[in-house]
């Protein structure tokens, strides 16, 4: 099963479109407030730090440099080939990988781990972006990469966000500046309830090993300076038959 044309459309229409200005999309906040907050939580739950480290949804790659800052292999992936292709414009010494891939599509996640063997997982804001029949074929890919040693790390907006998103989308004004592309190109943000979520990677046959809520920062400001958040909720899963250790990814 793969994505539908309606929602890759989408996508490529956004990136296609989208500046090429750090900090200019809605959801690309700098990496101190985003994958650096994250790999402390994810990073004590990591079997294999040895592992390659995929970025799955990478948009334009300000995550996907952050990693390969830290880490030695970093494969950044995305539906949208004109997302991939701001990533690779913004990192022109190629720290990371990037590839045009269907996630969604088992198979496709299959030949990677046959080439990559078992991976690291860092997946942010995806599943609750994806059409509903993509997001169980999505969690079943994430299971496939990390294989038995691997581990994912999965933020997503949480249930809370909605009202949140809507307020916005309904000021008086419109909505700010940069959450309006959104809107326009046909996404909608927030649609996976917190229980689905949690279903979604046990139906992949995943264990959750760790679980919180977090602030998810954007880029966008209130007309009085503060930076708009939004309620996300955030997991690592693995296989449960797999011991953890103490290790750290950077290790």
């Amino acid at each position: 099963m793969s994505v539908t044309s309606r929602y890759r459309e989408a996508w490529e229409g956004f990136w296609s479109e989208a500046p090429e200005d750090e900090g200019a999309v809605f959801w690309d906040a700098e990496p101190a407030l985003t994958v650096g907050l994250h790999l402390a939580l994810f990073e004590p739950h990591v079997a294999a730090p040895g592992l390659p480290v995929v970025d799955v949804g990478c948009g334009n790659g300000t995550q996907t440099r952050f990693l390969a800052d830290r880490f030695p292999r970093v494969l950044g992936l995305d539906l949208s080939a004109a997302a991939i292709a701001h990533a690779r414009r913004s990192d022109p010494a190629g720290q990371a990988e990037y590839r045009q891939l269907d996630v969604a599509e088992k198979s496709t996640a299959e030949q990677l781990h046959a080439e990559l063997g078992d991976v690291n997982v860092y997946m942010r804001g995806v599943l609750h972006q994806c059409e509903p029949d993509d997001r169980q074929p999505l969690a079943d890919s994430l299971a496939a990469l990390i294989g038995e040693r691997g581990r994912v790390f999965v933020v997503e907006l949480a249930e809370a966000a909605r009202p949140v998103l809507a307020g916005l989308a309904q000021s008086p004004g419109g909505p700010p500046p940069k959450l309006a592309p959104v809107f326009a190109h046909g996404l909608t943000p927030g649609k996976v309830s917190d229980a689905a979520l949690l279903d979604h990677v046990h139906a992949a046959g995943l264990t959750i090993l760790a679980s919180g809520e977090l602030p998810l920062s954007t880029t966008e400001f209130t007309s009085d300076g503060t930076r708009i958040e939004l309620p996300s909720t955030w997991l690592v899963a693995g296989r449960a038959d797999f011991s953890t250790g103490a290790s750290g990814l950077n290790q």
